[in-house]
C-alpha cells in the first residue's frame, strides 16, 4: 500500500492504530499481573486439628448424606468429590462451622485455625469496606503489609475503600482469597476457589496452593486446582467413602 500515493495516508492511519492497539494490548498485559503470592506458615496445631464423626445432612425427607467421618491431620491434603447435589458444599460449611449437621459432631483439635473460602463469597461483609474485611481477617498484620497484599489482588488507591457489596463476582473471589492469604490457617476448607478468577491471579493461587504446607480440604470442578494440591485422599460423597487419591479419579473432577 505505500507504494501507491493514493494509499499512503491509508496506509499511515493503519500504522498508527496497530500501534495503538499493540499499545493498549501491553497495557492489558500490565494490569492482568499479580505479584508472586504465598500463604504464610501456618500456625501451630495438633497432630489432627480437624475431626467430624457420623455426619449426616437432610432436607425434609431427602437425605444429603449421612454417616461421614474423617480426621483432618496437620498438612493433609484432601479432595471432596460428588455429583452435584452430594452434599460438598454443606459438608465445608459444617466443617467451618457455619452449618449445623443433624447427627453427629465437628471436633475442633488443638490449635485449630480455619480459612475457610465459600464460593459464594458469604465470609466477606458487603456493609465493609474492601480494606476493612482484610483488616478483620488479620487484626494484627500491619497496615502497608494488608495493602501490599490488596495491591497484589489488583486491589490499589480508591479501591480499598470501595465496599464488598458492590464487588464484581471476580472481585469479590480475589477479595475472599487475599482474606485468606493474610491469616495464619492451619486447615484452608475450599469452595471451588478459582472460580471467577482471571488467568494471572488463577496461576498464582494454584502456586501457593501448592506451597502451602498447612491442611487443605477441597471442593472444585477444577482439574488444574487437584494437580496444583497433589491430594493424598478422596472422601467421596453422598457415602462418605475415603480413598487413597488416584488419577483413576481425575475424570471424577470435572464431573462432580
Amino acid at each position: 500500500m505505500r507504494a501507491k500515493a493514493t494509499k499512503t495516508v491509508a496506509a499511515q492511519n493503519m500504522a498508527r492504530r496497530a500501534e495503538k492497539l499493540l499499545s493498549g494490548l501491553e497495557q492489558v498485559r500490565q494490569s492482568d499481573k499479580v505479584a508472586k503470592l504465598r500463604f504464610p506458615d501456618p500456625a501451630p496445631c495438633g497432630k489432627t486439628p480437624l475431626t467430624a464423626a457420623d455426619l449426616s445432612k437432610s432436607y425434609g425427607s431427602l437425605e444429603i448424606f449421612a454417616g461421614v467421618d474423617l480426621a483432618i491431620d496437620r498438612g493433609s491434603r484432601v479432595v471432596v468429590l460428588g455429583l452435584n447435589g452430594a452434599g460438598k458444599t454443606t459438608l465445608l460449611r459444617m466443617l467451618a462451622g457455619v452449618e449445623k449437621p443433624d447427627t453427629g459432631e465437628v471436633i475442633p483439635g488443638h490449635g485449630l485455625k480455619i480459612g475457610y473460602y465459600a464460593q459464594e463469597h458469604e465470609t466477606l461483609d458487603p456493609e465493609r469496606t474492601v480494606l476493612e474485611n482484610m483488616r478483620s481477617s488479620a487484626p494484627d498484620t500491619d497496615l502497608v503489609q494488608i495493602r501490599k497484599i490488596l495491591g497484589s489482588f489488583l486491589f490499589s488507591g480508591d479501591d480499598v475503600d470501595k465496599p464488598a457489596g458492590v464487588l464484581s463476582g471476580g472481585e469479590k473471589t480475589r477479595l475472599a482469597l487475599a482474606s485468606l492469604v493474610v491469616s495464619s490457617a492451619n486447615v484452608l476448607l475450599l469452595d471451588e476457589p478459582t472460580n471467577n478468577l482471571d488467568p494471572a491471579s488463577r496461576e498464582e493461587i494454584l502456586g501457593a496452593l501448592r506451597e502451602f504446607s498447612g491442611a487443605v480440604v477441597l471442593v472444585t470442578h477444577d482439574e488444574g486446582a487437584v494437580d496444583a494440591l497433589q491430594p493424598e485422599r478422596i472422601i467421596l460423597l453422598p457415602d462418605g467413602v475415603e480413598d487413597l487419591w488416584s488419577p483413576a479419579y481425575a475424570d471424577l473432577v470435572s464431573l462432580a
